[in-house]
């Protein structure tokens, strides 16, 4: 997932439980923001990457998001699902950094912000490695990792990797229940369509009580089905501001039907027409961080400012 939208004001304008730190990355409406910028193109570069990851920890900002693609292909003819072109704005020829790894990069270069897949295509992976990776990245960062999953929606990279792309809800969903099986026993076992394992020991654990949060991604109403079965939190991307509300009140119902409350779930989103007036009326709507997403500048002396500049226009005092 990924796009680039106007989330930052013109250089001459004015300008941890779960996803944001407690407190942290708070606006003046009282939602966390966050950020979307590393791991692609500009914020592929270690130098922007760890300038940008230091400021945004020194700003205020609650979570520094990352995306996935293992692979971009030229001529994609699966459609895009966060445009209405069906277009994805990231060229293929664009660095895109493994997000574990980017996030483990800028875990050593903060001492504060929550750190979150955003989200990663976990079908393509196996769950005991993503138990193992998140693990270590949770452990590295004194506890500040998030895993933002999702289903995917590229059947070209599926296939170059081998991997069905039928039922990758249903595989996405057994993983998931297989990654918690891991962190929470000693000695885990699991039986599942997609994956079993009898006896296994997958160390170290999360930090906070063998578990961390799993923030699952996706717009549909097949995909907020998902976050009321088995999320800890929804990552709504780039939509329509004005369709927030309705997407909350779906994924409301959807809770209800599994004995939970939308109140308990992280709610973070990206929205098209990003601009802090959006803020109120997505925190009314129960809208826990809203996360910018946009790309660095090349210059990592401007990307710190850059990213001050983001400060002062997402985060007032």
């Amino acid at each position: 997932m990924s796009a680039l939208n106007a989330a930052r004001p013109d250089r001459d304008g004015a300008g941890t439980d779960g996803a944001g730190t407690d407190g942290a990355g708070t606006d003046g409406a009282g939602i966390k923001v966050g950020l979307h910028v590393l791991g692609v193109g500009n914020g592929s570069k270690p130098e922007v990457l760890a300038a940008v990851a230091e400021r945004a920890d020194q700003a205020g900002f609650a979570t520094l998001w990352c995306g996935e693609h293992v692979v971009m292909v030229d001529q994609p003819e699966s459609r895009y699902p966060y445009s209405d072109d069906g277009k994805i704005a990231v060229p293929p020829q664009a660095d895109w950094l493994d997000p574990l790894l980017a996030l483990s990069f800028a875990a050593a270069c903060t001492r504060r912000i929550t750190l979150a897949t955003g989200i990663l295509l976990l079908p393509e992976h196996s769950p005991l490695l993503v138990a193992k990776q998140a693990a270590t990245l949770d452990v590295l960062s004194g506890g500040r990792f998030a895993l933002g999953v999702g289903i995917g929606w590229s059947a070209e990279e599926f296939a170059a990797l081998g991997v069905p792309f039928t039922r990758r809800g249903a595989r996405t969903a057994e993983y998931v229940a297989a990654i918690r099986q891991v962190w929470a026993d000693d000695v885990a076992s699991f039986g599942g369509e997609f994956v079993r394992f009898e006896s296994v020991r997958v160390d170290p654990r999360p930090v906070r009580g063998r578990r961390l949060p799993v923030i699952v991604g996706g717009t549909t109403d097949a995909a907020l089905g998902r976050v009321a079965a088995f999320g800890d939190g929804w990552y709504g991307f780039n939509l329509p501001a004005s369709e927030v509300p309705g997407r909350l009140r779906l994924l409301a119902d959807q809770c209800s039907q599994h004995g939970r409350q939308l109140a308990d779930l992280i709610i973070a989103v990206s929205v098209r027409d990003a601009s802090p007036e959006v803020l109120p009326p997505l925190a009314e709507a129960g809208v826990t961080e809203f996360v910018v997403v946009a790309e660095p500048p090349a210059d990592p002396d401007a990307a710190a400012d850059w990213v001050g500049e983001l400060a002062a226009w997402w985060l007032p005092d």
